[in-house]
């Protein structure tokens, strides 16, 4: 079904990994709406509890954007890449299933900006992350002047983004662009794990949160009001009755 990307799904989660680890694995136009395909398939998929989306290999998540795919693109050709790129990052971070980057490696330009669209991030002890454009004469392009000041701060993004560093796992970790730093033996099955605890969450309240989280951030939004809404809302669902009912019977709820 895919060139780029390979797709599996067990217990509930689908894992999305980009098959590109030759070019470690480097996001041409074609590998990116891959992932938007796969992860919008799955939206309406009950059985589907979340996705976890990593790079084939033990050296790349995604070393970034295919360079020589737009090297000689024209101002409206780049215009529509980015755009094309940001429906793609949007697309994973209006998710209604829960998404985790498993980064098992670099990171870079483009790579970063997908990992960041996910909802949270675990990464191997090698990984890198850095967004390095402005080497090749141009700003991020898919959300990652955003979203970066989103996860860890103006001053500390700023610096990342005029020098084009690469920081490691570590450094990822302290500055609050990752949840976990992992052997990477363990990256994928703790990434499973956080999955099949969020599994016996209900699955209407977490859309909620996404959604909530994600208004605070959007640009016409008000996410107070989104908030007061998603919880009046709540009231008139079965996850509501179950989660309720199951509390007062002392019961675990079987969402």
């Amino acid at each position: 079904m895919y060139q780029n990307i390979l797709t599996e799904t067990e217990n509930g989660v689908l894992t999305i990994t980009i098959n590109r680890e030759s070019k470690l694995n480097a996001l041409n136009i074609l590998t990116l709406q891959e992932i938007k395909s796969a992860v919008l398939d799955v939206q309406e998929k009950a059985e589907i509890r979340g996705i976890i989306l990593t790079g084939a290999g033990a050296k790349a998540f995604a070393a970034g954007a295919d360079i020589s795919e737009f090297a000689n693109f024209s101002v409206e050709q780049g215009t529509k890449m980015s755009a094309d790129g940001h429906s793609v990052m949007n697309a994973i971070e209006q998710s209604k299933k829960p998404v985790i980057a498993a980064v098992n490696g670099f990171a870079l330009g483009g790579g970063c900006e997908l990992a960041m669209a996910c909802h949270f991030r675990l990464a191997s002890e090698n990984a890198k992350f850095g967004q390095p454009e402005v080497n090749l004469g141009v700003p991020p392009g898919y959300g990652g002047t955003q979203r970066l000041v989103q996860l860890i701060g103006k001053g500390k993004a700023l610096q990342m983004l005029l020098t084009a560093d690469a920081i490691g796992a570590h450094e990822a970790l302290e500055y609050g662009l990752v949840s976990e730093v992992l052997p990477m033996e363990d990256l994928i099955p703790r990434c499973i794990e956080v999955l099949n605890k969020l599994k016996t969450k209900s699955p209407l309240a977490i859309a909620a949160v996404i959604s909530c989280v994600n208004d605070c951030f959007a640009e016409g939004k008000n996410g107070f009001e989104t908030e007061i809404n998603a919880f009046g809302h709540a009231f008139g669902t079965i996850d509501f009755k179950e989660g309720t009912d199951a509390f007062l019977n002392k019961r675990k709820p079987n969402y």
